[in-house]
């Protein structure tokens, strides 16, 4: 008996030094509206939606020290639709990112489904955090979502400020190496309240025609208000030669927080009608914000955004559709919610 408690004592020890050496940490958001969308065209619709501020989530990452400065890293992470119970990323397990790596003094490698470098880009600076009606994606569009599958991405160790990251995601097309493959990768600097990034996207079809993509975001606190600004060049094989441009602002005060940005998307593919007017497809945004922090992780927020099409462009706010389905022009967007963190 004395021996049996000995041995389970020992085994104790070890199994407390190797969780000592592990960390998983299980979190979170919980985020639910009500949203209004309406445009020119059909009846518009009033709904209770999931992740308005930031994607409804449940996810986990741990790492474990192997020695040597070396760590190895893990995150799965779900996107739930809270307004139905069920999941978002087009119904997949862990969507929203699911990757493990190596961390160590030459910077850090991981493999799975990751964000893109110049989405995170966008994320840093957006005053809206890419969320909410006035999110910078209604115009930034990113046709092959903000996450890529099958990735491996390299990120530098900061250096004096400066950062870098490079990606390559795989098609797994067989007989064809470049179908469905992306290249990616942003040098940045981050110094107290400078931030800067230039970012490159190269996105390939099923084919491997590419579309090209190149940003440069910054930021700039002044304590009193948040500064940004972003410009990104669209890019492909065929007719698509556009450039997104967006200025934005946040001002904290308190638990208060008031946001508001202006997008623009300028058209360059020189498309002409029937009798040979000049109809570029142009987009602008104009976004307002405000959120009320209750405490470090519940909070409430409202926006309100409109965009002007022309030419038959079909850039949405929230996602707003007619009672058809069909995607409307000119389409504004109210939303009010609470977002709670764990």
């Amino acid at each position: 008996m004395k021996k049996s408690l000995l041995a389970l004592a020992v085994l104790s020890a070890f199994a407390g030094a190797a969780s000592a050496q592990t960390s998983v940490t299980a979190y979170g958001i919980a985020d639910v509206g009500f949203v209004r969308n309406y445009g020119d065209l059909g009846p518009g619709v009033s709904k209770i939606d999931s992740g308005i501020q930031s994607g409804s989530r449940l996810g986990f990452k741990g790492t474990e020290d192997l020695g040597s400065g070396l760590k190895a890293l893990f995150q799965l992470e779900t996107g739930i639709a809270m307004d139905t119970g069920g999941f978002n990323q087009g119904n997949r397990a862990f969507g929203r990112q699911s990757w493990v790596g190596l961390a160590g003094n030459f910077g850090m490698v991981s493999l799975g489904r990751q964000y893109q470098s110049q989405f995170t880009a966008l994320d840093e600076v957006d005053p809206f955090g890419t969320g909410l009606a006035g999110t910078s994606t209604n115009i930034f569009v990113y046709p092959n979502g903000s996450r890529n599958n099958n990735m491996i991405k390299y990120a530098t160790p900061e250096m004096g400020g400066f950062n870098a990251e490079a990606e390559y995601g795989f098609g797994e097309v067989p007989g064809n190496v470049s179908a469905s493959r992306t290249l990616g990768g942003s040098i940045g600097y981050s110094n107290g309240p400078a931030v800067v990034k230039l970012s490159y996207e190269k996105d390939n079809d099923v084919v491997g025609n590419s579309a090209k993509y190149t940003q440069l975001t910054g930021s700039y606190d002044f304590s009193v208000a948040k500064l940004a600004l972003a410009y990104r060049k669209d890019k492909d094989d065929g007719a698509l030669n556009a450039d997104n441009y967006l200025v934005g602002v946040s001002v904290p005060f308190g638990a208060n927080t008031v946001m508001a940005s202006y997008m623009r998307r300028k058209d360059k593919s020189n498309p002409v009608d029937a009798f040979g007017n000049s109809v570029p497809q142009d987009a602008n945004q104009i976004a307002i914000g405000y959120t009320y922090a209750l405490s470090k992780r519940t909070n409430f927020y409202t926006s309100y955004a409109r965009i002007n099409d022309s030419n038959g462009a079909k850039f949405v706010v929230g996602n707003a559709i007619s009672g058809y389905g069909d995607p409307l022009a000119n389409t504004k967007a109210f939303n009010v919610g609470i977002r709670h963190k764990f």
